[in-house]
C-alpha cells in the first residue's frame, strides 16, 4: 500500500511541476536568462497575484494580464501567500534570486524580484 500511495505521489509532483506555465510555455522551458516577479496584492486578502515579466510582448491599451499571468495545469492563475512564496516557487524552478525593490502605485505597493536561470 505504502509503494503505491508513494507512486501515486510522486506521479502528482511530477505532472503538476510541468503544469505551471507562462503564455502558455512551462516555466523551466523558457528560453530567458532573466525573469522580474512583480507581486500585487489582491483587494481585501492577504495573498498575492503574481504576474512574470519575461519581456514578452504585452497589449499596450489593455488591462488584461493573461500574459503575463503564472498559470496552474487547469490554466488558472497561481495565487501565492507571500512573495517569498513565489521566489521559493521559482527557485525550485531554477531560478535564483538577484535583487528586489517595491513600488507604490496609489495606495497599493507592488514588490518586483529580478531572479536568474540557473545554468
Amino acid at each position: 500500500m505504502n509503494k503505491i500511495l508513494i507512486i501515486i505521489f510522486l506521479t502528482i509532483c511530477s505532472y503538476s511541476s510541468f503544469g505551471q506555465t507562462i503564455n502558455g510555455i512551462p516555466i523551466k522551458d523558457l528560453d530567458v536568462q532573466y525573469l522580474q516577479i512583480l507581486g500585487t496584492s489582491k483587494l481585501m486578502s492577504s495573498k498575492l497575484t503574481i504576474t512574470i515579466d519575461i519581456g514578452q510582448k504585452t497589449k499596450f491599451f489593455s488591462n488584461n494580464t493573461d500574459e503575463t499571468l503564472l498559470k496552474d495545469e487547469k490554466g488558472e492563475g497561481l495565487i501565492f501567500n507571500s512573495m517569498i512564496d513565489a521566489l521559493n516557487f521559482l527557485s525550485a524552478n531554477g531560478y535564483e534570486f538577484v535583487t528586489a525593490y517595491v513600488l507604490t502605485v496609489g495606495n497599493q505597493n507592488v514588490y518586483h524580484y529580478l531572479m536568474k536561470k540557473n545554468k
